[in-house]
């Protein structure tokens, strides 16, 4: 005679369903299995699910296998999987990005830019531009030197030269020096932008700042902006400001318009970004 309590063992063995992963999505409806607190789920923390309940108490319970209940079924929450990131088809500037690139020989022609800081800027947003173009940004170190560094440069049909200058307003000493080398000059260009540094053409939103701080007269800009904000040196200030900025989003409008005057003098009559779709 056979035993009923084998047939009952196999029996509970068949009737034992595997336990349901469930993506751990915000706005999930479950129930602690063990404390019967029902709740949506606000997100994942510290190994576990933040749930919310109809009063707004938040509690944090560990994940586990069948640790929830979904519509009275016993779930395990995991972890939701989430998409790779959508390729991309437009560079930081705005211009159509270009599959595969392969920088072009760099031209003649050279955008010049006042110091280290604003190379680098340029290069965050319009790096992709700048090798599809072949234009090489060099930093100045200032604008005093411009009519010797022009001079010396020796400009012509093929060899242009862009600058950009912070602080170009009438009357500065910017715009005297400026005045004064471009007088007649037709393959120098140059454009600027009133900001009294590059980092001040930086959205004060990017870097997470109401406002740009009012600097006394006298006190060297960079550092009376990090000074005010509690940034540190000005080394560790210009980390906050380029890590801040994704693209020329985060960027004021006449900045913008400056380098992309600049681009488009420097590649004039080239088969660059103009034949590629640039925005």
């Amino acid at each position: 005679m056979r035993s009923h309590s084998y047939d009952d063992v196999l029996s509970g063995h068949r009737r034992r369903r595997p336990v349901r992963e469930v993506p751990a999505e915000p706005g999930l409806v479950v129930e602690d299995a063990a404390s019967g607190f029902c709740g949506a789920l606000i997100g994942l923390e510290h190994g576990g699910a933040v749930l919310e309940d109809r009063d707004g108490n938040h509690r944090l319970f560990p994940l586990g296998p069948a640790a929830f209940l979904l519509e009275g079924e016993p779930v395990t929450l995991v972890a939701p999987r989430r998409a790779g990131p959508p390729k991309r088809t437009r560079s930081a500037s705005g211009s159509v990005a270009v599959s595969g690139l392969r920088a072009r020989v760099a031209r003649d022609s050279r955008i010049w830019v006042e110091g280290k800081h604003d190379a680098e800027l340029l290069e965050l947003v319009w790096g992709h531009d700048l090798r599809v173009e072949g234009v090489v940004v060099e930093p100045l170190e200032g604008v005093d030197v411009l009519a010797e560094r022009i001079a010396a440069f020796g400009t012509g049909p093929g060899r242009r030269l862009g600058v950009l200058v912070d602080h170009l307003v009438p009357g500065s000493k910017e715009s005297r020096l400026v005045d004064a080398v471009t007088d007649g000059a037709d393959d120098v260009l140059v454009t600027g932008h009133p900001y009294v540094d590059v980092w001040q053409a930086v959205k004060p939103a990017a870097v997470g700042i109401a406002a740009w701080p009012e600097v006394p007269k006298g006190v060297p800009w960079k550092q009376g902006v990090c000074a005010a904000l509690g940034w540190g040196q000005p080394y560790e200030g210009w980390q906050r400001v380029l890590g801040g900025v994704r693209d020329f989003r985060d960027l004021e409008s006449p900045l913008v318009g400056a380098v992309e005057r600049l681009i488009d003098f420097v590649t004039a009559g080239g088969d660059g970004l103009a034949e590629q779709g640039h925005a």
